[in-house]
């Protein structure tokens, strides 16, 4: 029996980071929401809590979006055809609903229901393999493409994150993440990139 690929799937730690990212911004409005402002300067109600959302959406980000641009290996295949689909990374935002929801953080049964729903939408994206399909990556510049390459003479369809435009009949390193889901390196230098697009 064939060990399978751990390329094929995010770990599910990463995937949790990942998926965390994606609802950095929800989470600091959740924070800004727990601020007492009767006072002379905003104090917030739950400090804990407070410092946990603004530490887990600043690190989170962080951790995501370095580890996105550090990519520089991978396969080394020629794009047939690219259709972007960024459009599907705004499925992402329907949970942000509950930033004009009043949500106080210290009635524990609204904060435990909020955890069991955000865990159900984390194991729903962890299973589709969609925890990658992320809102903060689409404002750092990255676009999700629907790509069709060849490696060799072997033709793969998958989704495609980048944030290099593919050009038809482009050569470029991507890095599979999980079974039709791939990252695009990015060029180290302005040079690089243009050899990349000519080849």
């Amino acid at each position: 029996m064939s060990t399978p690929d751990p390329s094929l799937r995010l770990r599910p730690w990463v995937a949790l980071v990942v998926f965390i990212s994606a609802y950095a911004p929800l989470l600091l409005i959740l924070a800004i929401k727990d601020l007492d402002v009767s006072g002379n300067l905003p104090v917030p109600k739950n400090p804990w809590w407070f410092g946990g959302l603004l530490v887990m959406a600043v690190l989170s980000c962080v951790v995501v979006l370095r580890t996105m641009s550090s990519v520089r290996e991978g396969l080394q295949v020629q794009v047939s055809k690219a259709a972007n689909k960024s459009g599907e990374m705004f499925g992402y935002t329907i949970p942000y609903v509950l930033s004009v929801v009043r949500i106080d953080l210290a009635d524990w049964p609204i904060v435990a229901s909020l955890l069991i729903f955000m865990g159900m939408m984390f194991v729903m994206a962890y299973r589709t393999q969609t925890v990658l399909v992320n809102p903060v990556l689409a404002m750092a510049g990255y676009m999700l493409i629907d790509a069709t390459f060849k490696r060799g003479t072997t033709e793969l369809q998958a989704m495609v994150i980048t944030r290099i435009p593919l050009k038809i009949g482009g050569t470029y390193t991507f890095e599979r993440l999980a079974h039709y889901l791939y990252v695009a390196a990015e060029p180290e230098t302005a040079g690089e990139a243009g050899s990349e697009h000519e080849r």
